[in-house]
Parts: structure tokens; sequence; C-alpha cells
């Protein structure tokens, strides 16, 4: 049963910072591109991805040089590394694959507000 459990959300001053963990099983994690959304709307938009082996990843721009996707294939977990948060950066956070093949989990709330 594939399961993904995000976590590590909360509420953080402007400029602040959050790391996000996504724990994944009930398939091969290792060996799947993975990603983090976020949805603030009735859209969910892909934040950032990293290949397989960790080695390689892309960033949606209104995050590249804030944001950190990694991974520990070890553990089968996937993190997102956020910095210098912004109020727009708000939304529910949820990983998957970079084609949205798995089944949603619950996502993490991140709020940022002063």
């Amino acid at each position: 049963q594939v399961q993904l459990v995000e976590s590590g959300g909360g509420l953080v001053q402007p400029g602040g910072f959050l790391r996000l963990s996504c724990a994944a099983s009930g398939f091969a994690f290792g060996m799947s591109s993975m990603s983090w959304f976020r949805q603030a709307g009735p859209d969910r938009e892909l934040v950032a991805t990293i290949v397989s082996d960790g080695f390689n990843s892309e960033y949606a721009d209104s995050v590249k040089g804030r944001f950190t996707i990694s991974r520990d294939n070890d553990k089968n977990i996937l993190y997102l590394q956020m910095n210098s948060l912004k109020p727009e950066d708000t939304a529910v956070y949820y990983c998957n694959t970079p084609w949205s093949t798995l089944d949603w989990g619950q996502g993490t709330q991140v709020t940022v507000s002063s």
C-alpha cells in the first residue's frame, strides 16, 4: 500500500525557515523521481523535483535560490528545506512523483505571516 506522509509545516514569520519531510512507503522510492507540490487555491503548483539518485534537481522560479529539495533513499524520506520564507509561500505542501502518479497524502500546512 502506497503511503506518503508529509510533516514539518507550521507558522513562521517572513524571512524564517522550515524543513518539510515526506515519509514514503509501498513503492520503489529509491528508483523514483520525486517532487514537492503546494496548493494555496484551486490549482496545485509544482515546487521542486529531484531525480532518483539525488544528483539533479529543478525548482520553480518562485522558489529558486530559497528552497532545497533532497532525499534519503536509505530511509525513504524526501525533504524540502525552505529558507527566506515569504507570505506567498503559504500553502499546503505535498509530495508525489513529478507526474502525480501516487495517491496524495494529507499534506502539511505552511503559513508565513507576521
